[in-house]
């Protein structure tokens, strides 16, 4: 059975959607931007601060789903600019280290939510 997780330590929803859904052992997990939860405003700063808090919110919806980022089978990275590809790798290798970093696929997109400059969405299995 479907189950919702929410957590208030990530930023809520800003549509129609939840934060992460569970199905048996699975975890899917919303596009996190870089919302500070208790504001709901972006991060200030660039790509590198904007990366950190996507990770970051994407870690707590991890928690609250009982799981980890050692578990996410998965990642869709959306870059407002690939420009800043080097720029989100060396902040994502910080939470996902090669040796065993998740699938993933990374996509140029127009515009962001808000305009922001990065999305992380995330599929993983629950402990």
């Amino acid at each position: 059975m479907k189950q919702i997780i929410s957590t208030t330590k990530a930023p809520s929803a800003i549509g129609p959607y939840n934060q992460a859904t569970a199905f048996d052992k699975l975890l899917f997990l919303s596009g996190q931007i870089p919302l500070v939860p208790q504001t709901m405003e972006i991060i200030e700063g660039g790509v590198k601060e904007q990366t950190v808090q996507v990770m970051e919110n994407l870690k707590a919806v991890l928690e609250e789903g009982n799981s980890s980022f050692e578990n996410v089978l998965k990642t869709t990275c959306y870059l407002s600019d690939m420009d800043n590809f080097v720029a989100f790798n060396e902040v994502y290798a910080q939470y996902f280290p090669a040796e065993t970093a998740p699938a993933r696929a990374t996509i140029a997109v127009k515009t962001l939510p808000k305009n922001v400059f990065v999305e992380v969405d995330a599929i993983a299995f629950k402990n």
